[in-house]
């Protein structure tokens, strides 16, 4: 048995290939299938399955994909209700590749429907745990109340998830791998370790989920300062239930506009550009929603500050950036709502107010300073005492609770998420002045 996994950073999304005499399964893919492809043709190996652990919620699979163009059946638990070819594939069930039998468990807790798959041959035991088993944590049962159509209190998946870990693996030995589809970042999960793989001893050990407890006790730990949802989560699960549409296809459906000095629809426009060039110059009414780097978090915040079929444009720095942005749109199923691609003129005079530090540092009183953070940040510590509070995934809703009396001064932990909220606020209020504390907020953390 031969297993590769593969990882998408801004996401914190693990996937995986399992490979055993010449066929190939898939677990948990990503929307993009050309990596697997490659990967296939490295190992001469013919893909024959894609087994999918439930429907997630923070990024789209491209399992129809696969199945379309390779032929792989696709293997997921009959609870989900899809329309799609596939194979039911549940509890007492098995398929071979190769040389290597795999089980499914059923293992609800962070969905109704969520398996684990045991995959084993002679030598070595694999758990490809989903969502259900994280290394150093489980995960979150809170998404599914507002995520799908198939919708579950979070108690109750709770309680689920606390029989699944006190009683789905004893059968298990401590030396199976265990290999999640999330690491840390992920908002599948709260307090996920940074390694990608662990072993069920080291979890049995060193995991809170497996420690003696009652089931309160577990219910009480795994429901307590969960991070926030994204508004795409929802939407998500119920593309990934009716399966997606080629990739490829979908993302070049785009125009592209370039050099634009104005634009007259009333679509929203999201800046992608690095915030110091946004600040300069930039279209009226646009959020900055920085794509800068792979660790920058742009899929998740974008699908939390723009709404699923939510309508709208994209500025681009530079037109060599489209592949790139195009992908990561596609990874969260946002391309069917782009209406188009400009990159900017230079004759675009909009700019954002300057800051100045040290004049804010002798009279911080002359500031309303609101506070973007999460509530768990917010519960943790504040930076600022007098700060209003409102978690940027809300901003656009909630503008009107602020004070229009003073000049407005936005913060976040780091940085990055101020540009996205200074740019929210100032596209919608006019009677003050918006600025950014953007990366100066660090010397004012403890």
């Amino acid at each position: 048995m031969k297993i590769k996994q593969f990882k998408d950073d801004p996401l914190s999304h693990f996937s995986y290939a399992l490979v055993s005499n010449g066929e190939m399964a898939l677990i948990d893919p990503a929307r993009n299938p050309i990596q697997y492809y490659k990967y296939a043709e490295e190992e001469n190996a013919k893909i024959v399955a894609v087994l999918e652990t439930h429907p997630h919620a923070d990024f789209v699979s491209g399992h129809l994909q696969i199945h379309k163009e390779t032929g792989a059946t696709i293997y997921i638990s009959e609870k989900v209700g899809v329309n799609y070819p596939h194979q039911s594939f549940d509890e007492g069930d098995s398929i071979t590749i190769g040389d290597v039998t795999i089980k499914p468990i059923f293992t609800p807790g962070h969905s109704p429907d969520s398996l684990t798959f045991h995959a084993f041959d002679k030598d070595e035991h694999v758990l490809f745990t989903g969502d259900t088993l994280f290394i150093g944590d489980v995960g979150r049962p809170d998404l599914r109340e507002k995520a799908g159509n198939t919708k579950s209190k979070r108690k109750e998946l709770a309680q689920m998830m606390y029989q699944s870990i006190q009683n789905k693996f004893d059968d298990l030995p401590d030396e199976a791998i265990v290999y999640p589809a999330h690491g840390a970042g992920s908002l599948c999960g709260k307090n996920m370790s940074d390694a990608n793989s662990s072993t069920l001893g080291n979890e049995r050990m060193g995991n809170w989920a497996f420690k003696k407890q009652t089931k309160e006790e577990f219910v009480s730990e795994i429901l307590k300062d969960q991070p926030f949802i994204p508004s795409y989560f929802g939407f998500n699960v119920d593309l990934n239930r009716d399966g997606a549409e080629n990739v490829q296809a979908a993302k070049y459906r785009v125009p592209i506009h370039l050099n634009v000095e104005n634009i007259e629809d009333e679509f929203l426009v999201v800046d992608t550009r690095d915030e110091q060039i946004y600040k300069k110059s930039h279209l009226p009414y646009s959020i900055n929603i920085m794509a800068r780097s792979e660790n920058d978090k742009f899929e998740t915040w974008l699908g939390a500050i723009i709404e699923p079929e939510e309508q709208f444009y994209l500025v681009l720095e530079t037109i060599d950036k489209l592949d790139e942005i195009l992908e990561r749109l596609a990874k969260i199923g946002y391309e069917k709502q782009l209406k188009g691609i400009f990159t900017l003129s230079d004759k675009i005079t909009n700019s954002s107010e300057k800051f100045d530090v040290a004049t804010f540092d002798e009279n911080k009183e002359n500031y309303t300073i609101v506070d973007i953070r999460n509530d768990a940040e917010v519960s943790e510590a504040k930076i600022f005492e007098n700060s209003y509070h409102i978690p940027l995934n809300e901003l656009r809703n909630k503008i009107g609770d602020l004070p229009k009396n003073k000049p407005l001064v936005v913060h976040c932990a780091g940085g990055y998420r101020s540009a996205a909220g200074s740019s929210i606020i100032e596209s919608e209020i006019e009677e003050v002045a918006v600025y950014d504390l953007s990366e100066d907020v660090k010397k004012y953390k403890s």
